[in-house]
């Protein structure tokens, strides 16, 4: 049954912890292959970053810059785009780690001086598609979410495969949000309309996964079918398939969906982030465990900024006015990003111990 209501606030902050939470599971899993992550650091059920305690990284971090975006830009794409870049810029100067390359090259050329419209360099990563759930949690009104979900994907990354993922993904939080009971058949349309023939290889492995979902195939089945049983890249078609099988597979229920991503390994935490957000748009805050929410350990961007930014973000887009998005203290970033990088490092060289 389709939900017709105005854009809620329950979408929008659960999209956004939803991402958070994901990632933040996700995060000590990065990069680690499927089979040696249970032994190295068990199943996915809890925080195990730092003292059981969970942090999030640049996937989180770009929702909450595109949240803050779109509250001042109030529906203006150009200045959505500039309020963007903006922000890429000054989180690029705080050392963020773990940036992927196309955005840090991105950045670098905002620096030298680059327009919004010719920062993005040619890559296909999945940059684009781990900041795009917001998008579908927040807009009702189809052909303007898309032209929102385009400005974002080119600031960064030009390839069209980067676009037609986060494209996907911004539909799947949208579907997620507006349907109690998910339609996959349906949401494919709405891709294969949206992205037309240039999009056909996306498409094809989309149709793929929902067929597979519809043949109760688990999604780390799906993922050794095509051909990363050792993890998920982080190529945006190997990204979104797997990230949207998991989706289809476990709608309403966010513990599954997003740990059967994680089992998956490779890029866990873009990929739960992912799920994260889409499966949180749907249910909201109340349908993510509480203590997974309650364990996130972060400042300046807590989870009670989190949920500021969720609020602010729905008030500004039911208000039709431009608002001031909740601040971070530049310097509290710095430090917060020097402890991040040691503990990331500490992980790095754990790797370097049995059990392999």
């Amino acid at each position: 049954m389709n939900r017709v209501t105005p854009v809620t606030h329950d979408a929008i902050i659960g999209c956004i912890l939803g991402t958070a939470v994901g990632d933040a599971l996700g995060l000590p899993y990065e990069g680690v292959s499927s089979e040696r992550a249970p032994r190295l650091l068990g199943p996915p059920d809890r925080y195990r970053f730092f003292l059981r305690r969970g942090m999030i990284s640049d996937d989180t971090e770009h929702t909450c810059l595109v949240a803050g975006s779109l509250i001042e830009a109030n529906g203006d794409v150009d200045l959505f785009a500039r309020r963007f870049a903006s922000r890429l810029r000054w989180w690029i100067l705080a050392l963020p780690a773990g940036v992927g390359k196309a955005t840090a090259r991105a950045g670098i050329k905002l620096w030298l001086g680059a327009k919004p419209n010719s920062a993005g360099v040619f890559s296909a990563g999945n940059g684009p598609a781990m900041r795009a759930a917001i998008f579908g949690a927040a807009f009702d009104d189809l052909p303007k979410m898309l032209q929102f979900v385009r400005s974002s994907s080119r600031l960064t990354h030009t390839d069209p495969k980067a676009e037609y993922g986060a494209i996907a993904v911004a539909l799947a939080a949208r579907h997620s949000r507006d349907h109690d009971s998910v339609d996959a058949n349906l949401w494919l349309s709405d891709v294969v309309d949206t992205v037309g023939d240039d999009g056909s290889e996306l498409t094809e492995l989309l149709r793929r996964s929902v067929d597979s979902v519809a043949t109760g195939e688990s999604t780390k089945s799906f993922a050794d079918l095509l051909g990363l049983s050792q993890g998920v890249s982080g190529y945006t078609y190997h990204t979104v398939p797997v990230a949207i099988h998991a989706w289809l597979s476990h709608p309403r229920d966010y513990r599954q969906a997003v740990t059967e991503i994680i089992q998956c390994g490779g890029d866990a935490d873009t990929t739960a982030a992912i799920v994260g957000g889409i499966v949180g748009a749907g249910v909201g805050e109340d349908g993510i465990p509480r203590a997974w929410i309650g364990g996130i350990w972060e400042y300046p961007r807590s989870v009670a900024w989190m949920r500021s930014l969720g609020k602010t973000l729905a008030d500004t887009l039911h208000e039709k006015r431009p608002a001031k998005p909740p601040t971070v203290n530049p310097l509290a970033v710095l430090i917060r990003n020097m402890l991040f990088l040691f503990i990331v490092l500490f992980h790095g060289f754990r790797r370097l111990a049995p059990p392999y």
